[in-house]
Order: C-alpha cells, then structure tokens, then sequence
C-alpha cells in the first residue's frame, strides 16, 4: 500500500504489508537465531538454562541446529526480499544521508533535555544511522553463515585460519547485533518514539505525529495529493477533515 494521508481516520499511512512482513520476519527470525546459535556454544546446559521446565530441549545440538538452519531460511528470504524490493521501488529514503550524525545528535538532544528538533522526513537521522549499523551487522552474518554451512559440504576445504577468521567475524557481527537491537527497543523510552510503536503493527502512524515530527515528509505526501486529486475534491476532503478536527475540539468530556 502506497504512502498516503488518511484525513478521515486522522492517520498516515506510513508503511504497506511489504515493510511490515520484512520487519517482523527478521525480527522474529533473529530471535530464533541468537536463542539457538547461543545454544551451539553450548551455554544453556552450563548455566542449568536448560533444568528449567521447557527448555530441556536447549542442551540438545540436534534440536537447536535444526531450529538455526530454519531462522536462517527465513532471515535470509526476509533480508533478499527486502532489498529487491526497495531496489526495485527504488525507495532509498532509509539511507543515511550526509549530516545525519550531526542531526541525530540535535534529536537526541531534544528527546533528553527538550526543546525542538530539526525537520525530519519520513525516517529521523537517528534511524537511518541505526538502520545502517543494524544492516551492515546483518549482511556480516548472512554473509559468514552461508561460509559457515559451506564449509560443512564434502566438496569443500578452508583453511583453519580462514574458518576461524569466519567464526569469530560471525560472533561479533552478533553481539554487536545484539546491542543494535537493545538500542532499537531503548528509543521507545522516549515518549517522542512511542508514537511509532502503532506503525510497528498497523503500518500507521497518527496524523498530528507526522505533521510534527515528519513535517518534510508530511508536506512531500501534500503535494503529491496536490498533485493526483482535482483542486474541488481536495478542498471537500481537506473541509471534512477540518470539520472532524473542530468536532472532537469542541466535544465535552461527558458526551
């Protein structure tokens, strides 16, 4: 579902089935790799992980390998979808752009000790540099687990330098992973984020939120209207907007 203004339901459309199903599959999918791949090492046995009711089944290799594999199907299928589909869209709004660190620490800046934050577009600063970190982290581990389940073919030979080389990159680019996402959930402390937790589920964001925070986005979506709706039926949408908007001001508590 394309970007659009929803005036009657107060709301923007801020992503379609696409960017949801992406999200929550690698979301998903990355859960069910780092539960396993921890369970490869092996921890859950040692720290008696595994003695709790339900998880006997952690300690087990054969079980846990068999759960990676398929997270990593559906990682990778997730990861290839997602890429293909903004290459083809060419939909790169996500990319940081030059002077992103500088702005993302005026929204930080903000969010902490208040005040008003520069004009954002559809992602803040801060997001495209997380998505950046998060994506670089993603495609190491992609990129060394298909080595990794390669090297295991009869055919195939590294040299132990390289596979360890391979291992540890794999772990790190984990961790750090890890710590990426704890960052990701952290923002929503914030009140300033919150908003976007309904977008995580729905796809939309509140209309007031984007015309605030998003201004450069929020007036891109009014111009595109502009563009595609005869002025006469833009004006009738935008008065029966307005009228909504005066309705819920001037509604009483009690009724």
């Amino acid at each position: 579902m394309a970007e659009k203004i929803l005036h009657r339901e107060k709301m923007v459309q801020r992503h379609g089935f696409s960017v949801l199903f992406v999200h929550w599959a690698v979301a998903l999918s990355t859960i069910a790799l780092i539960f396993s791949g921890f369970g490869q090492m092996p921890m859950y046995k040692r720290y008696r992980i595994a003695d709790l009711p339900g998880l006997g089944w952690s300690a087990d290799y054969s079980v846990t390998i068999v759960i990676h594999y398929l997270a990593a199907v559906l990682f990778l299928l997730a990861v290839a979808y997602h890429i293909v589909f903004h290459l083809v869209r060419k939909d790169f709004d996500i990319l940081p752009r030059r002077g992103d660190f500088r702005q993302s620490l005026a929204v930080i800046r903000a969010m902490i000790f208040g005040g008003e934050e520069p004009p954002s577009d559809k992602y803040v600063a801060e997001q495209r540099l997380a998505y950046a970190f998060v994506g670089s982290m993603i495609i190491l581990i992609s990129v060394t687990g298909i080595l990794k389940v390669i090297k295991n073919l009869p055919s195939v030979s590294f040299s132990g330098t390289f596979v360890i080389w391979v291992n540890d990159i794999h772990t790190f680019a984990s961790i750090l992973l890890i710590f990426g996402i704890a960052a990701h959930l952290a923002a929503f402390l914030f009140k300033a984020n919150r908003p976007l937790i309904r977008g995580m589920f729905t796809g939309r964001v509140d209309l007031e939120y984007a015309r605030r925070r998003h201004s450069l986005w929020y007036k891109r979506l009014l111009a595109g209207e502009e563009r595609k709706t005869p002025p006469a039926d833009l004006a009738a949408e935008s008065a029966a907007g307005e009228l909504l908007r005066k309705g819920d001001d001037c509604r009483c508590p009690g009724s």
